[in-house]
């Protein structure tokens, strides 16, 4: 029966529930979509390849309990989240930054794209930043290991091999929406670049939104 390949208790019920999960919004679908916005589709699958290598070492780290380390040492806990919560505030504000900077030129024909030489520049390594994004979430490694073990019998040999498929298919799942976040985000960008004024408010939007995440990161518990 496919529900119990590989130590899996409820195969169906685990893809539609991580179907109905990747599809919520956060950080790194955000940062994705945005970053396929400003500098295309190469761009966007770089900083794809960063969430999906930051997802892969979290739900690692989720298999080998360190969420419940996170659970026994709260103090660790509060370091990796307002860690997280500092670095999501500082890519708001410098979204906010560049934004200000394009509404200020909206009018100078030199700077016909998104991303331009306003951008700074340590917003220009998008698999770094997606990466760093994706690590620095204490939230994800508890959501991981809770929502993993609900679907893995105590009672198979192999654990691991349990966690691996389980990890394939939100993989999976996430190229598949990241991949069509990225070619919305190209179709943005042609629209931006049209309009000046949508692009800045449309960055704005975006920095909030990451400001938001971070407010709500630091304010959350174990």
């Amino acid at each position: 029966m496919m529900s119990g390949v590989l130590g899996i208790t409820d195969i169906w019920t685990y893809v539609l529930g991580t179907v109905a999960i990747v599809l919520l919004p956060g950080p790194n679908s955000l940062f994705v979509l945005s970053t396929a916005a400003k500098r295309g589709v190469r761009a966007g699958y770089r900083a794809a390849g960063g969430v999906f290598l930051g997802d892969a070492a979290l739900m690692t780290l989720s298999a080998a309990g360190v969420a419940s380390l996170l659970k026994a040492y709260p103090p660790l806990f509060l370091v990796v989240k307002y860690a997280g919560a500092a670095y999501l505030g500082w890519v708001g504000l410098t979204m906010l930054r560049g934004a200000w900077r394009r509404w200020r030129d909206r009018n100078d024909p030199a700077t016909p794209r998104l991303i331009d030489a306003a951008e700074p520049a340590e917003l220009r390594s998008p698999f770094r930043r997606a990466l760093v994004i994706s690590l620095l979430n204490p939230k994800a490694i508890l959501f991981f290991v809770s929502f993993f073990i609900q679907f893995v019998d105590p009672g198979y040999a192999w654990p691991a091999l349990s966690f691996l498929l389980l990890g394939l298919i939100a993989q999976v799942t996430s190229a598949l929406y990241l991949t069509a976040l990225i070619f919305a985000g190209t179709f943005l960008a042609a629209q931006f670049r049209q309009r000046r004024r949508l692009a800045a408010g449309a960055t704005t939007g975006v920095a909030a939104v990451f400001l938001g995440f971070s407010i709500k990161l630091a304010t959350a518990s174990v």
